[in-house]
């Protein structure tokens, strides 16, 4: 099938990014598994290397295809799941009714200050704080990374659960409840261990979940990110109705 006819786009590089995402719907392509060569696409099309590149990276920036260094250019996984985002930082049992199996994979417990500059908003102590990292998964396909931060000399028997259960659902076992929840939702750039987990480049949009936790424990507030590809996951909300000003006190509460 060489040098096949581009038609229907203003550019044959429009034209190759509209045959490869009909190949990846058509299931030409299947998900998860590595695409041609450059060079084997660039016969095919009978185009050069350059507008190969072109139209696949058009394809990785609208999240059809994902490139691995190394490795090759393979056809992304088009799965995004939903929660509700007044419920994410606790029970998984939310996700099982929105139809997904949740688990949670513990990466490290650590000692270290709360770098990121948009954390500042929450004012959290210049001290050093206990790191809680871990990826949650659905379905055992990672969609959340999780950076969680509280006192350093939180209960070793808590610390302990950490592993099994969000760190809210393990303060919760040992009668330590929440008291109030601030989040602010914006986007950065992959880096780092986010492009490890979710094996995507160095850049690549993220959806990121910025929270404090106050607890009915005066020494016990968490900080903490929660970033996801901006393909991977959704959040939803659900806000009463009534009056705007009783909507104002729900909020508030």
């Amino acid at each position: 099938m060489n040098n096949l006819q581009l038609r229907g786009a203003s550019s044959l590089h429009e034209s190759v990014r509209q045959e490869l995402l009909k190949r990846i719907k058509d299931g030409t392509y299947p998900s998860g598994d590595p695409i041609p060569s450059t060079a084997t696409l660039g016969e095919q099309f009978g185009v050069s290397p350059i507008t190969i590149k072109r139209a696949l990276r058009d394809l990785q920036t609208a999240g059809a295809l994902i490139a691995i260094a190394g490795k090759g250019t393979f056809v992304k996984e088009q799965r995004r799941f939903l929660r509700e985002l007044d419920v994410w930082l606790s029970s998984m049992d939310n996700a099982r009714v929105l139809g997904f199996t949740p688990s949670m994979r513990l990466l490290s417990v650590t000692r270290e200050k709360i770098s990121d500059p948009t954390m500042s908003v929450f004012s959290p102590p210049d001290a050093a704080m206990l790191c809680v990292r871990k990826t949650i998964l659905a379905d055992n396909l990672p969609i959340m990374y999780d950076a969680t931060y509280l006192s350093s000399d939180i209960d070793d028997a808590i610390v302990e659960e950490f592993g099994e259960r969000f760190v809210t659902d393990a303060l919760e076992r040992h009668a330590i409840g929440i008291v109030n929840t601030r989040i602010i939702i914006d986007a950065a750039p992959a880096a780092g261990k986010i492009e490890e987990i979710f094996e995507i480049p160095n850049g690549y949009p993220t959806l990121r979940r910025l929270y404090k936790v106050t607890t009915t424990d005066p020494g016990i507030t968490i900080f903490g990110v929660v970033e996801s590809p901006f393909d991977r996951l959704a959040c939803s909300i659900t806000i009463p109705s009534g009056p705007r000003s009783e909507r104002r006190a729900t909020t508030k509460k």
